[in-house]
């Protein structure tokens, strides 16, 4: 069962450049579409078969929110590069230098032992879903060659963008202010002059 669990992990990375030139250079939205909607249900079956045989390990915790960014990452510059628009460029490079902020929060935290600063949140989590939905969307739309669902793919992608920054800010926050209360101990100032 471990070995499926990470099967599934790994494969939104095996995915990413298969949709990625799915989109750009095949033209085939239809598998892209397909690819991204198994990527969806398998981000939800790796968390749940690990939390329902007891199966959490630290590499799946690491492995399975970067997964979800590589992912999302080709997914959303292909679309981008489809649609030759700078609006989903710019969408796409807020989403992908937040995660990059957001791994550098966890990596301070984690040697400053505040690693509950840049936990997942339910919001984030809700955020990956919406990407996600949002990228389907766009690949649904090529398929069906249909305006309309692009167009609501627009407006889902720009609830993600908010939701993104919304979570990035909260995580800044929290890792910031745990930092700067933790400067204010005098057994920490003293260990430093030490």
């Amino acid at each position: 069962m471990k070995k499926v669990i990470n099967l599934l992990t790994m494969s939104r990375i095996i995915f990413a450049p298969m949709v990625f030139l799915c989109i750009l250079q095949f033209e085939y939205f239809g598998i892209a579409c397909m690819l991204l909607v198994f990527a969806s249900i398998s981000d939800f079956l790796d968390g749940y078969l690990a939390r329902k045989f007891e199966l959490t390990s630290e590499l799946g915790r690491i492995m399975d929110p970067i997964a979800d960014k590589v992912l999302v990452a080709f997914a959303l510059v292909a679309i981008a590069l489809h649609l030759n628009s700078i609006l989903i460029g710019l969408g796409a490079s807020v989403i992908i230098s937040r995660e990059l902020w957001v791994s550098a929060l966890r990596e301070m935290n984690a040697h400053q032992g505040n690693i509950n600063a840049t936990k997942v949140t339910l919001l984030a989590k809700i955020k990956t879903t919406i990407q996600l939905v949002s990228i389907s969307g766009y690949t649904l739309s090529f398929y069906l060659n249909s305006s309309i669902l692009e167009f609501l793919s627009h407006f889902v992608l720009l609830l993600a963008i908010i939701i993104t920054l919304k979570t990035g800010l909260e995580y800044s926050l929290l890792s910031f202010i745990h930092n700067a209360g933790s400067s204010d101990d005098p057994s920490q100032s003293i260990h430093s002059k030490n």
